[in-house]
């Protein structure tokens, strides 16, 4: 589980996020959704741990992110919506680089480095540069490097940007195979018929403060996602 409890974030005057609480469930599939400068980057940086926060608690599976990080982070995988990679090196390298700082062992990470690879069909590209790759291909390998450590919770910024259809196909299918078991995702996206279908449950944040949250079909009731943010955001 993901608490998230009474979150208030500043930059100098100005308040990014303003007193944010709600829960993140195991088996979640869960959408956070607002405009441009709602917030939704700002609170996902600040439960990976990137981002400090003026009040409140972040807690993940009963464990604080801010005096327990390590541990926080052992059990989580990010992939923010610009994955800004190593160009340097080789993708394959990059991605050995991610499991060892998870202490994966070469078997899984050789079974799951090829599985996703060939999911996302990007397995003869493993050798080059990631410097040579387009922004889609870079999102694919920073989604293998975030999978191949079987994370417990996926925390995902705009993760279907720049991919092309077959691979935002697939990482639904990921999405709905980790929730099955038990897993919890939480990303962001202005996709909102995407989210409407796929997603257990929904927040939707203004300008800093939580406007709606629950389940997806409590939120969206009969008018359906889309015109329930409209009307929010009016």
């Amino acid at each position: 589980m993901i608490e998230i409890k009474n979150v208030t974030k500043k930059y100098g005057d100005k308040v990014a996020l303003k007193n944010i609480t709600f829960n993140v469930n195991d088996g979640d599939i869960f959408a956070f959704i607002g405009h441009n400068g709602a917030g939704k980057t700002t609170l996902i940086k600040s439960i990976v741990g990137i981002h400090d926060f003026n009040e409140g608690e972040i807690l993940i599976n009963g464990k604080s992110i801010k005096s327990n990080p390590v541990e926080c982070k052992k059990e989580m995988a990010y992939v923010p919506d610009n994955p800004e990679l190593y160009d340097n090196m080789k993708a394959i390298d990059f991605i050995n680089f991610i499991c060892d700082m998870y202490e994966i062992d070469k078997e899984t990470r050789a079974n799951n480095i090829k599985k996703y690879s060939k999911m996302f069909e990007i397995e003869e590209n493993l050798n080059d540069a990631i410097g040579s790759f387009s922004h889609g291909m870079k999102q694919k390998i920073a989604l293998i490097a975030a999978l191949a450590h079987n994370p417990k919770v996926l925390i995902m910024d705009e993760p279907f940007v720049g991919l092309d259809p077959k691979a935002v196909h697939d990482v639904k299918e990921v999405m709905n195979q980790m929730a099955k078991e038990g897993k919890i995702i939480f990303y962001s996206t202005h996709i909102l018929e995407v989210a409407e279908k796929l997603c257990s449950r929904v927040a939707i944040i203004k300008k800093g403060e939580l406007m709606k949250v629950g389940s997806m079909e409590e939120v969206k009731g009969d008018k359906g996602l889309e015109k329930v943010f409209l009307e929010l955001e009016s």
